[in-house]
């Protein structure tokens, strides 16, 4: 076996390292009066414009920001990724998931989750399906400690088979860098990069984490603060949390006008509305965002975040020394979910 790639998850984890030394900083919050008297607030992209973010796109689209009172301003990610901005007060706001915030708290950062989008893993791993040589994880290989070699080693061990591998860090395209023959497999989501497969090519041979022994919830996808912001102004958290719950209730119901929204909003991405719609319909029926049965009759609440799934999978990379802290040290006790997260604002 020759070669495997990062995925997106792993690309953010680069910036990690640079956290280090800065976590203490702390620069004072954009968050403040626009010209037009609402609160001016900045929200930062974790990657191009996807359907991940879409419900801030409607947020703003639909008035729900200005009805809170708030101007926001979506801005794209920083290359030292959207959790550094958010932990040093460069932006507001930014989406992220758990898995990362607490990678980053074990480097000493203090930011928290206000709210989970995604209930439930859309990881998948694969190869072209071209490439006859892979017909299960069994035919990868593993080495490493960080989160992507230890899924991996899982999914591998999972279905009997064991070995080494080189990485190499994607450019811009995944799927150029498999095409070219350059890696064997890599990480994608099932609701974007598996949807764009299925419309355009080219063909893939895709594995599932939690099928190959992947425990708790690697994808929990959501919206992210610092803690400064939520205690010296909640206020402003509670108001962003309310429009931007309210702008992925809108997407979940009403699919097909949020992806014409994002379209809309988001024209630099050059989203093609059809992909954008796929999309949608992939995170419906998969019920990615949760149960609509559920959240129609008030048993889940729209946002919730899922510290049960995190923290499986939490323990599960700290078994597999996949922590280390700002200096690089192995830490062997896992971040604790319920102490990076809160609901308090989706009340």
């Amino acid at each position: 076996m020759k070669k495997t790639i990062f995925s997106k998850a792993i690309a953010i984890l680069g910036a990690i390292a640079m956290l280090a030394g800065v976590a203490a900083c702390g620069q004072s919050n954009n968050a403040g009066e626009s010209g037009n008297g609402l609160n001016k607030v900045m929200f930062m992209l974790s990657w191009a414009p996807d359907t991940n973010h879409i419900g801030v796109y409607v947020a703003k689209n639909k008035g729900y920001f200005k009805q809170a009172g708030l101007d926001v301003d979506i801005v794209a990610v920083a290359q030292a990724g959207a959790e550094q901005a958010v932990n040093n007060g460069v932006a507001d706001f930014a989406l992220s998931n758990l898995t990362n915030v607490g990678m980053y708290t074990t480097k000493g950062a203090k930011i928290k989750q206000v709210m989970q989008v995604q209930q439930k893993p859309s990881a998948i791993w694969c190869s072209l399906a071209s490439n006859k040589d892979i017909k299960s994880p069994k035919d990868f290989a593993t080495f490493g400690s960080n989160e992507s070699d230890a899924v991996i080693r899982r999914m591998i061990q999972t279905d009997g088979g064991k070995g080494t591998f080189d990485k190499v860090t994607v450019g811009t395209s995944t799927f150029q860098t498999l095409s070219s023959k350059k890696a064997d497999f890599g990480g994608f989501y099932a609701t974007w990069e598996g949807v764009q497969a299925d419309m355009y090519g080219p063909k893939l041979n895709c594995f599932t984490e939690p099928d190959y022994g992947v425990p708790g919830n690697a994808d929990t996808i959501g919206i992210i603060t610092s803690n400064k912001t939520i205690s010296s102004n909640p206020t402003l958290v509670r108001k962003f949390v309310q429009a931007t719950k309210k702008g992925y209730e809108y997407a979940y119901s009403h699919p097909d006008d949020a992806a014409a929204i994002l379209v809309k909003e988001a024209p630099d991405a050059n989203l093609k509305l059809d992909f954008v719609k796929k999309s949608m319909k992939t995170i419906v029926n998969g019920q990615y965002w949760g149960d609509p049965a559920k959240i129609k009759d008030g048993s889940f609440t729209f946002g919730t975040n899922d510290t049960a799934g995190a923290q499986k999978y939490f323990d599960f990379l700290a078994e597999e020394n996949a922590y280390t802290d700002s200096h690089d040290k192995v830490i062997h006790t896992a971040p604790v979910a319920k102490d990076i997260s809160t609901d308090e604002f989706l009340k």
